[in-house]
């Protein structure tokens, strides 16, 4: 196997912190799809693909999640890629995987449903790899797919990083968008140095997903250890891997004479990660709230299922067009800083949902 071990690649979900601010408060999908100006009644109807790599769902806790919100249920299908099941942990533990599983599949169908008024249908992937999982995906005809797992581009190596690009880029040649975490470790992705970039958020024929820190009033970068470069913070920066890409329009490039990747930045685009303004999901028999990078890739994938089906590489018009996104223009991922414009903490920025609408 060329692909980074299981163990290798992590799931991009964080739990608030107990010192968490006053001020700061967790969002319900309903409310942070609005305070994000969701479309409505669209038509709808892409098929949502998420890949896991561990963990799993249980019915009870799905139907609570969505009866909580009065929306109806998702219609959820298990594929096993490679013999990997859909295997929840009865115990409950507070960081296993299952908190992951219930954060894609309660994200991507509420955001959804926000934008059509109808159920979702998802297909959850089981595998080891996540390669092989993008590419089941798009020989079943998915039209998004939501990758919430990965490992800095160190770990991954240029040969199993380019083998993700290139089924990614079949992935979007036959239709199917990709969106996948940028990392919950700042810009040190937790690799070797103070500044890495992730895979597979890194290939170019992916949508690299950042994180904020959203309030009612405010958005900001999203780090909650400012000063350090491995810290609970939103990954970001340059590759080592992929060239620079042309059609990130406006994209600073990467700082002179630094150590760091000078190739394609990341993220693409941002939204609301920090934990501590992070989302209300139902996993284990209760209500809880998580954050990171995790919660993005769902939210992104279930919007772009309300816009359409087999919209395939979107990611160059949504560098066309940058007035679909609010400029994150304050804050820091450690080793970058967020300012007007692109850059490498936000990209371009958290959605306007019905200004991405009008452009699908």
């Amino acid at each position: 196997m060329h692909h980074p071990p299981l163990h290798r690649c992590k799931s991009y979900i964080k739990f608030p912190k107990p010192e968490a601010r006053a001020a700061a408060l967790p969002w319900n999908v309903p409310n942070l799809c609005a305070a994000y100006n969701w479309p409505a009644q669209r038509a709808g109807g892409g098929v949502i693909a998420i890949v896991e790599l561990g963990g799993g769902w249980v019915m009870p806790d799905i139907d609570a999640y969505f009866q909580s919100l009065g929306q109806p249920t998702p219609s959820i299908t298990d594929v096993s890629v490679d013999g990997t099941q859909n295997s929840p942990n009865q115990s409950g533990s507070a960081g296993d995987a299952d908190v992951e599983v219930a954060l894609d599949i309660e994200v991507a169908a509420a955001s959804y449903f926000a934008a059509t008024g109808k159920a979702a249908t998802i297909r959850m992937y089981w595998s080891q790899d996540i390669a092989a999982a993008v590419k089941m995906a798009t020989a079943d005809g998915c039209d998004v797919c939501s990758i919430s797992w990965g490992a800095d581009e160190a770990i991954w190596g240029t040969t199993a990083a380019e083998q993700m690009e290139s089924t990614a880029t079949a992935a979007t040649s036959s239709g199917m968008i990709v969106f996948a975490a940028a990392g919950d470790n700042d810009s040190s992705d937790g690799g070797p140095t103070p500044a890495n970039v992730d895979v597979p958020s890194s290939c170019p024929h992916v949508v690299g997903c950042g994180g904020t820190n959203k309030t009612a009033s405010t958005e900001t970068v999203w780090n909650d250890n400012p000063g350090q470069t491995n810290g609970e913070g939103t990954g970001g920066g340059y590759s080592t891997i992929f060239p620079v890409q042309a059609f990130q329009v406006g994209a600073p490039p990467a700082p002179a004479g630094s150590t760091a990747g000078k190739g394609r930045m990341v993220p693409d685009v941002t939204g609301d990660a920090d934990p501590q303004t992070g989302y209300y999901i139902f996993v284990h028999g209760a209500s809880t709230v998580v954050g990171g990078t995790s919660a993005v890739a769902p939210l992104y994938a279930g919007l772009f299922a309300a816009l359409g089906t087999k919209l395939g590489f979107v990611t160059p018009k949504l560098w066309q067009n940058q007035g679909a996104f609010n400029d994150i223009t304050v804050g820091s991922n450690g080793f970058y800083s967020a300012g007007p414009g692109p850059d490498p903490c936000s990209g371009l920025g958290s959605p306007i949902g019905i200004r991405l609408a009008a452009l699908f």
